[in-house]
């Protein structure tokens, strides 16, 4: 490294360094990814000494811009990794058979919590997979009184749901 550039990191780490950890920690909540971005910060402006120039601006914001830039690629290669992994596990990997049965019986059980014409018309439409037509025709009666029920069962099933304790996942 030269005098000059060594000076220039230095520099900048001793100006910048306390500043930049803070609000980068700031973003990510994890002091270790914290220094790893700044370390990255203060490379690339020691790679690219023409960005730092005084005329075009504050050192600080170039910096504190790169850092974030640097957070937002981490967070969408992280979520870029994970829905590669979904994408990887087959959809047909199901819980095992004692969860499916608890599952089962906690669904059940909140169903029991709800009126018979809200459980009517999800019997109808989620149980035995009917139209909202089919729905309304068995039950007797219009299509959007099974459209109403359906959407007040969907939010009362979700209430029951919370208030036994089951969370969404």
């Amino acid at each position: 490294m030269a005098d000059a550039d060594e000076e220039l990191v230095r520099a900048l780490h001793s100006e910048h360094a306390d500043a930049l950890f803070g609000f980068v920690l700031s973003l990510t909540g994890d002091r270790a990814e914290a220094q790893d971005v700044v370390q990255e910060t203060l490379l690339r402006a020691w790679r690219n000494p023409g960005a730092l120039d005084p005329a075009t601006g504050s050192n600080r914001a170039w910096l504190f811009t790169v850092a974030r830039r640097l957070v937002i690629d981490q967070r969408r290669s992280a979520r870029a990794r994970r829905e590669s992994v979904r994408a990887d596990v087959p959809e047909t990997a199901v819980l095992d058979e004692s969860e499916q049965v608890l599952q089962q019986w906690v669904v059940q059980q909140a169903l029991t919590r709800l009126s018979p014409e809200h459980r009517a018309v999800l019997r109808e439409c989620y149980f035995r997979g009917r139209s909202v037509a089919e729905a309304a025709r068995v039950l007797g009666v219009p299509a959007g009184t099974v459209k109403s029920r359906t959407h007040y069962a969907l939010m009362n099933l979700r209430l029951a749901l919370q208030e036994m304790g089951v969370s969404r996942r």
